[in-house]
């Protein structure tokens, strides 16, 4: 059974790593191999992790939603303490990967953003503009493609939807519950497919 009840299907049993995850996984990589092995991975989101998104979220809230303002409005996002902090400190013995559901076209923007924050942003991997496909499944499709190169220490994000999907597939996954979660984010990240 997945985590939503149903019965694995054919891309369910496909999403499954391959490879080492969780806190160990960099020991079992390495095992063997005189010197350090590769740094493990933390997996990062950005809205709702270290980006405050709530004075955006109105634009969510309209009908039809304002998706275009809504982006454009993540330039002035500001920082959340918790998350830039938990950022800083894995950092010291990770390798950083940001994992979004923002859309591919807001990367300038984004950057931008990180750069004012002072974090490095080397590896950021964002939905593909066309895609619709819900966080939970955009998100655990790019970890198992991502665990099968190098092993994912940890995952941090906020979607309740998306925390339980990773921890059904086995990796180690912290849910980012500094913000309360917003009903409209849910329905962009995982009924609409927006972010």
């Amino acid at each position: 059974m997945t985590d939503d009840g149903s019965p694995p299907t054919e891309s369910d049993r496909s999403e499954a790593p391959s490879g080492p995850v969780g806190p160990h996984a960099s020991a079992h990589a390495s095992a063997g191999v005189s010197g350090s092995g590769p740094r493990p991975v933390a997996v990062f989101d950005i809205d709702g992790v270290v980006a405050d998104v709530r004075h955006r979220l109105h634009l969510l809230r309209r009908q039809p939603p304002d998706w275009d303002g809504f982006f454009r409005a993540a330039a002035d996002d500001p920082p959340l303490p918790e998350g830039i902090a938990l950022v800083r400190t894995l950092a010291a013995d990770h390798d950083l990967v940001w994992l979004t559901g923002r859309p591919e076209r807001s990367r300038a923007l984004t950057l931008r953003w990180f750069a004012a924050q002072g974090l490095a942003a080397d590896d950021l991997r964002m939905r593909p503009d066309a895609d619709r496909s819900p966080a939970r499944i955009f998100k655990t499709q790019e970890l198992v493609r991502m665990s099968r190169v190098r092993p994912v220490d940890i995952v941090v994000d906020d979607d309740p939807e998306v925390v339980a999907r990773l921890r059904g597939r086995g990796f180690p996954v912290t849910l980012a519950d500094w913000l309360p979660y917003e009903p409209a984010m849910g329905r962009a990240q995982n009924r609409e497919g927006r972010t």
